[in-house]
């Protein structure tokens, strides 16, 4: 999408507008300013024209154009139908120099989960990469995880879903431990140096109005808690939380705050599967910039990556 195009996007969201102030606006000709509308009207926006302007009446399902219209965050959209992988597909852009982009696609068909899991994403889940540049040390990048973590669940419950998250990226759907069944995943990549990131893609899955049986094991839907949602909202509100949490300088410890407040891990029994050892014990708190604190039988264990489960009480 376009300058012009988002540009456009965002002076309707603000309501009726007329020509004039709209081509002043966007610093392009009348004639311009119609042909950008024409292409909306084409992409399937309701838009009339009246006493007072252009106005919105109708807004598409989903779609670049549709996430974009009255998005409360600096983002620019590519949207597919189909995609082999929307990580794979920010990767990519982010060798020709793009950021703040979110790749979306409405099916994925070669797309992965963390530790090299197989991950499905049929039509109708919101799957979305966003392609970021932060100004940050490498070291503080995982919290970028977690802050996606606290947008997904957040979004979740506005939508009806009680959701909750296993640490460290996992958001489920709060039930009887521990079989709280897997809402979405989230994987993070990066490029950098020691002392600098060159980019960073948080790669964002939700089963969203998909039928869980056609997921795997251990999975639920949306659609299985509360019906089918509006995705465009749902992904607008994500986008925005995820924005609000990290952009700027914002304080990153204020994520932790978040996080905590919508975890399921805390004051759990687990074992966390780490590259080096298996270590088993109640999880105690959460560390900057994500780090999972364990009380085991003998001490208290910091782990910084795993794969973590949560055990019965003993």
């Amino acid at each position: 999408m376009n300058e012009t195009r988002r540009a456009l996007l965002d002076a309707l969201a603000d309501g009726p507008i007329e020509g004039p102030a709209l081509a002043d606006r966007l610093d392009v000709s009348r004639a311009a300013v119609w042909k950008q509308v024409e292409a909306l009207r084409e992409a399937g926006f309701g838009i009339e024209s009246g006493d007072d302007g252009y106005r919105v009446v109708e807004i598409p399902e989903y779609g670049a154009e549709a996430i974009a219209f009255g998005l409360e965050a600096p983002y620019r959209i590519e949207y597919h139908d189909q995609i082999g992988s929307t990580n794979d597909r920010a990767r990519e852009l982010a060798e020709t120099g793009e950021a703040d982009l979110v790749v979306v696609a409405d099916e994925q068909t070669g797309s992965r989960g963390r530790l090299g899991r197989e991950w499905i994403g049929p039509s109708g889940g919101v799957w979305a990469s966003l392609l970021l540049r932060p100004e940050r040390p490498p070291a503080e990048i995982p919290v970028y995880a977690l802050a996606a973590a606290v947008a997904v669940a957040r979004a979740a419950r506005e939508a009806g879903a009680e959701a909750v998250i296993k640490w460290p990226n996992d958001v489920l759907l709060a039930g009887e431990e521990p079989t709280q069944r897997k809402l979405a995943g989230i994987l993070t990549e990066m490029e950098g140096e020691a002392d600098r990131v060159s980019w960073l893609v948080v790669g964002i899955g939700v089963n969203a109005n998909v039928d869980a049986g056609a997921l795997p094991d251990g999975a639920t839907s949306l659609r299985e808690a509360t019906g089918d949602v509006d995705r465009r909202v749902f992904l607008q509100r994500l986008l925005e939380t995820f924005h609000d949490l990290t952009g700027g300088d914002t304080d990153l410890h204020a994520i932790l705050d978040e996080w905590r407040a919508l975890a399921a891990t805390l004051g759990q029994r687990v074992r966390v599967e780490t590259p080096g050892e298996t270590i088993v014990g109640e999880a105690i708190d959460v560390q900057f910039p994500g780090s999972l604190v364990v009380r085991t039988d003998d001490d208290e264990r910091v782990v910084h990556t795993g794969d973590c489960e949560h055990l019965r009480p003993v």
